[in-house]
């Protein structure tokens, strides 16, 4: 699952292929459709497709000489399970971060009227 997962996050770590997969959302579209907004040479739009399906996150199919590729949401998956994994540990840390800074706050605010309560 590892280098799986290093596909996928490699592959989402370029704006480009991130572009790519958010165009693809709203639907199937030919190698063309997908590279018009995209001012980079034929070679470069395919070697970013191909991270693309390498990673599981699109499949490209050839039907005469159309060739189309279609967002595979599944690929995005052992990602999401990945990250929500690590959110909920994060989550419990800055929970934990939020008490003992209250807590701070709380002695800190103890201190400051203990020592004002003293002066008079």
């Amino acid at each position: 699952m590892t280098s799986e997962l290093d596909a996928v996050f490699g592959a989402l770590a370029d704006p480009t292929r991130r572009a790519m997969l958010s165009r693809l959302t709203s639907g199937s579209m030919t190698v063309g459709e997908l590279a018009e907004p995209f001012e980079m040479s034929r070679p470069a739009i395919s070697q970013h497709l191909k991270v693309l399906e390498k990673a599981g996150l699109i499949e490209r199919t050839a039907t005469a000489q159309w060739r189309t590729c279609t967002l595979r949401a599944e690929g995005l998956n052992d990602a999401a399970v990945w990250v929500d994994k690590h959110r909920r540990g994060w989550n419990e840390r800055f929970d934990l971060l939020d008490e003992r800074l209250r807590e701070l706050k709380n002695r800190e605010l103890k201190t400051h009227e203990n020592e004002e309560g003293e002066g008079q």
